[in-house]
């Protein structure tokens, strides 16, 4: 007989697929994932091993096992918040305000643009780096036409100080003004980044480096998913850095904790959060999950039900301890 500890969570996979390719790290278009369960407690675990994460399998062992990996924990902090308020008949989202978003564009499309902009959405994240001239073309020409819009650039460390600053002080004036941050050009290093910061004036954002250390960022992101909100915070505050918290770009739950964190988060730290990135259900094929979140637009619509929502939808699905 197989010893089944009495805490080793249930699980349930899926599978999102991707409407394009999502970053310039990634060339997949379905990502597989896993929700789990304990007791009365739901939470996700999404891994983006292109980004450093480690793969599923790996993520299921640790989870049965030591639970040592960051997503894995945080997965399971997920649980415990969401436990609490199922246990109470109550939605973690009752009297919070979620922040507003920015639109994500996975490539530079007019089109998504156009509809981002119909949307209401009044600051954009492009994903960039797989071509830094389609890129620039894209950035000068959508600038012309939207000239309100501010952008948010997202490199995923595919570049290094000479090329991002290369492309950046190529950029025309108009669009360079436009800028609201550059997260991740290239891998953190403080010296680095300063250096690229006196060579642009860019303000940069950090994300995968996300840590009480990294001070040659103006912008600090944090992903609930993988991050522990409240120190990142608090080093935030003590460098004088803005703070933005984003989705895993994962399953509309995982997507629902991380919206829930940004509200909690304005509540300890008034004014804290930005404008933030926790609308990216739309970067996927829809699902009875991401319907429950709704259309595209910068505000979060909190899923209906207790804990962080989705009642219905968890109980039907399919469980196994089996993993």
């Amino acid at each position: 007989m197989i010893f089944i500890p009495d805490d080793k969570p249930f699980v349930s996979f899926y599978r999102l697929r991707a409407r394009g390719f999502l970053n310039a790290v990634s060339g997949r278009r379905e990502f597989e994932g896993a929700l789990i369960r304990l007791e009365n407690g739901f939470g996700c675990i999404h891994p983006w091993p292109e980004l450093g994460d480690p793969p599923l399998a790996k993520c299921l062992a640790d989870l049965a096992g030591p639970r040592a990996r960051a997503i894995v924990r945080r997965a399971l902090r997920c649980v415990q918040y969401d436990a609490a308020a199922r246990s109470h008949e109550e939605s973690l989202f009752e009297e919070m305000e979620i922040p507003q978003s920015h639109a994500t564009l996975a490539t530079a499309d007019p089109l998504a643009l156009d509809e981002a902009v119909a949307a209401g959405f009044q600051m954009v994240k492009l994903k960039c780096g797989g071509d830094l001239q389609k890129d620039a073309a894209f950035l000068t020409a959508m600038a012309g036409e939207y000239p309100a819009l501010r952008w948010r650039l997202d490199f995923n460390e595919t570049s290094d100080v000479p090329q991002m600053a290369s492309f950046l002080t190529g950029l025309p004036v108009a669009v360079r003004h436009a800028l609201d941050f550059v997260e991740d050009p290239c891998p953190y290093d403080t010296a680095d980044w300063l250096e690229l910061r006196r060579l642009t004036g860019a303000c940069l954002a950090v994300d995968r480096e996300a840590g009480p250390q990294a001070t040659g960022a103006k912008v600090m992101v944090i992903k609930p998913a993988v991050d522990e909100p409240l120190p990142l915070a608090e080093a935030a505050l003590l460098h004088h850095q803005r703070v933005v918290l984003t989705s895993y770009m994962d399953h509309p739950l995982g997507q629902a904790f991380a919206a829930w964190e940004a509200g909690r988060l304005g509540l300890q730290f008034p004014g804290l959060p930005g404008v933030c990135g926790l609308q990216t259900h739309h970067l996927f094929e829809p699902d009875a999950f991401s319907e429950m979140l709704g259309p595209w637009s910068p505000s979060f619509k909190a899923p209906s039900g207790t804990g962080l929502g989705f009642d219905d939808l968890l109980e039907a699905l399919p469980w196994t301890r089996n993993y």
